[in-house]
């Protein structure tokens, strides 16, 4: 391959994309929960040599609004809980990264830190991790240890004022991340000696307490958990605005934005580095990736792919909307947007298949070959860890001596 590959990876959620994704001919409801259904996905995208899959969860039913539970009985309610499922899909899997979706704002993050590490062993060094913080007051009610900001459907009409009011949210959420980092690098590499001649098994001297105090919590450390292959596993983040960008900027290794067209990618990668300036992150040290997210729908015939969409739309009873750009047409169509919106600077791109399995085998099975004929993507897998596909190096140890 000549040139920079481009990185792809695909969000699964559910039937699909579109709320009524469930109803589609080729969709099965009747399996959305059950364990073959997802070992199906993750096996096809693996098959179209994707860098990862990523796997929403949230602390309530799924919404209409995104600030506020409904009622609706129409559209797809209900999740498995995501850092179980990667689990359970990673030693069905070889090469593929695996990124489940975690609440931050109520989970501890001791306990976040230890299952995410222990997802990167069973996937042997293929976790990712997405901390999302809780948008919605409703969740708080779940635990009834605090309370958080009730949006307003004012409130959601504007990305910044919404970042404005979660602002406190992303700071607590960037502290979590930082427990996470220094938990997973709080034993050593070489800190299990397992030496039975000696009856020596860790060396108590390369596991260390990290200490953190922050205005939320304390943590005292060491993780209970050996150090993982990727040393640390792959944090990733969506962002809209200008806040959630500073949250990437100072957490994350990838960052997913919502442009609509080349120009908005361009000025939205523009607000990434003034992010990323205004926290003093070293990139150079510290790579953060930038993957655009798109909402497909594709078919091979020309025009299909929108009369699919909208037959959707009918069912649904509204004309489909999303924080995300809606691509309806061909995967040579697709192919030319992303190698055109990749000139501005992303590395990659996240695509949410608005229908499941449908658009995902376009995906896989039409939309990778056509971008591999015009030498933009990988043939084979290269590497082994998730780090690895994205060309980010493993970290060593904050607390390793250097001699």
């Amino acid at each position: 391959m000549t040139g920079t590959p481009l990185h792809l990876a695909v969000a699964l959620d559910g039937a699909g994309w579109h709320p009524a994704a469930w109803r589609a001919a080729s969709a099965r409801p009747g399996e959305l929960f059950t364990p073959g259904y997802w070992a199906d996905l993750v096996a096809e995208a693996e098959r179209g040599l994707l860098d990862f899959v990523t796997l929403e969860d949230a602390l309530g039913p799924q919404s209409a609004a995104f600030h506020r539970p409904d009622d609706r009985v129409d559209q797809v309610r209900g999740q498995l809980d995501a850092v179980l499922l990667a689990a359970h899909l990673a030693p069905l899997t070889s090469h593929i990264g695996l990124v489940p979706t975690t609440n931050v704002t109520h989970t501890e993050p001791f306990h976040l830190a230890i299952g995410i590490a222990t997802l990167d062993h069973a996937a042997e060094g293929r976790a990712g991790w997405r901390p999302q913080i809780s948008a919605r007051a409703a969740d708080a009610a779940h635990f009834g240890r605090r309370t958080t900001p009730q949006l307003t459907d004012d409130d959601v009409r504007d990305p910044e004022l919404i970042a404005a009011r979660l602002r406190p949210l992303f700071a607590e959420a960037v502290d979590v991340v930082e427990v996470a980092r220094r938990l997973w690098d709080s034993w050593e590499d070489d800190a299990e000696i397992r030496d039975t001649a000696t009856g020596r098994f860790i060396d108590r001297g390369k596991l260390h307490h990290i200490d953190f105090e922050g205005p939320h919590f304390t943590v005292k450390g060491p993780s209970i958990t050996p150090r993982s292959p990727q040393g640390q596993p792959l944090v990733v983040s969506l962002a809209h605005a200008s806040t959630p960008y500073e949250f990437a900027a100072h957490a994350s290794d990838v960052v997913f934005v919502t442009p609509h067209d080349r120009l908005g990618a361009g000025a939205i990668l523009g607000q990434v580095d003034e992010a990323v300036a205004r926290v003093g992150r070293d990139v150079r040290a510290r790579p953060l990736k930038r993957f655009a997210d798109l909402l497909v729908f594709l078919d091979d015939e020309p025009g299909a792919a929108a009369r699919r969409k909208a037959s959707l739309d009918a069912l649904d009873g509204a004309e489909l909307a999303s924080d995300a750009e809606i691509f309806t047409g061909t995967p040579g169509d697709l192919a030319d947007l992303l190698l055109d919106w990749r000139t501005v600077g992303l590395d990659g791109f996240r695509l949410r298949p608005g229908t499941l399995p449908h658009d995902l085998a376009a995906i896989t099975r039409a939309l990778v070959p056509e971008l591999q004929r015009r030498d933009a993507f990988r043939t084979a897998y290269d590497a082994t860890t998730l780090r690895g596909h994205l060309g980010l190096a493993r970290p060593n140890s904050r607390y390793t001596q250097v001699s």
